[in-house]
């Protein structure tokens, strides 16, 4: 049987309290919503917080909106909420795209964005999800608000930029009219971390790729992207032939490593393959048409 250790509890009622009271219990208290990362943690010994902070009654939190010329995401938005959001799929299909590939309904019903951006796993699918979007997230402390480009908001495995005594509030994802987007995954089985997964917005001007973003996951890309695949995509064509090179490049500029999902030939191999799918995908819904599919039985 795994018991985690000991912990004290704390319910937040306000993100002011939550802020209060982990400055009152130092660095090692931990906020808590969905749990579904921290407590399995827990629960291995992986994870010992002295004290364990709800913040699931917090209002405000759980909420998808139009601020000017971005969409802000609650830091409490469910999985849920993201896979079935009208809004999202108006602007972003790529959120429902990753999000039916996520876990299973227990967990998508209970765990949040910003729980998933926290924990910081290289195979987060909600953090390529976002880094393509090259979305900013909001960090309250008692000293105020701070925004935090997401590609510098992981600073490595495991770590990100918020600090002892803050709390990830919001993420905002800027509004880009006509913009296409799609994500791909390989899993071993259906919700399991992916073996590799790539995500892709673009937006045209006429033929030409006007702006584009790139998110990786599982394939040890810098930043959750690939920036050299992204210079080349920018301002080019939007035929095969420019997917393919930049496809190309996510291959040659990621750095997986060999695990139990796979040796580091075979993941560079998803990397291009997914990637070269994603943008086509992304391409099509930018010009209103109908993407691809691959179901010719190929596999990847």
């Amino acid at each position: 049987m795994q018991v985690p250790e000991t912990f004290a509890y704390e319910r937040a009622g306000s993100i002011e309290e939550a802020i209060a009271l982990l400055e009152r219990h130092g660095e090692d208290a931990r906020l808590i919503a969905g749990g579904h990362s921290l407590l399995p943690m827990m629960k291995l010994r992986l994870a010992a917080p002295e004290t364990l902070i709800d913040i699931n009654g917090i209002p405000g939190l759980d909420q998808i909106r139009v601020e000017g010329d971005h969409l802000v995401i609650g830091a409490l938005v469910r999985h849920r909420q993201l896979l079935e959001s009208a809004l999202l799929a108006e602007h972003y299909r790529i959120f429902a795209d990753a999000e039916r590939v996520i876990a299973d309904p227990l967990v998508r019903n209970r765990g949040t964005l910003g729980g998933s951006l926290c924990q910081a796993d290289p195979a987060e699918d909600l953090s390529a999800v976002c880094s393509a979007l090259r979305a900013e997230v909001v960090i309250r402390s008692s000293d105020g608000s701070r925004i935090v480009p997401l590609r510098a908001f992981h600073e490595g495995p495991y770590m990100t930029a918020v600090g002892d005594a803050e709390i990830l509030t919001d993420v905002r994802v800027p509004i880009r009219p006509g913009a296409g987007s799609a994500y791909e995954k390989v899993e071993r089985r259906a919700g399991d971390w992916a073996v590799a997964a790539a995500g892709a917005f673009v937006r045209l001007d006429g033929d030409t790729i006007a702006d584009v973003g790139l998110g990786l996951a599982a394939v040890g890309a810098e930043h959750f992207t690939c920036a050299q695949a992204e210079h080349a995509l920018r301002g080019a064509p939007a035929d095969r032939d420019t997917l393919a090179r930049a496809a190309q490049l996510v291959h040659d500029h990621v750095n997986p490593t060999a695990d139990q999902r796979g040796p580091e030939d075979y993941k560079r191999h998803l990397a291009r393959e997914l990637t070269m799918r994603a943008l086509t995908r992304a391409v099509a819904h930018a010009r209103g048409q109908e993407p691809p599919t691959w179901n010719d039985g190929r596999g990847v």
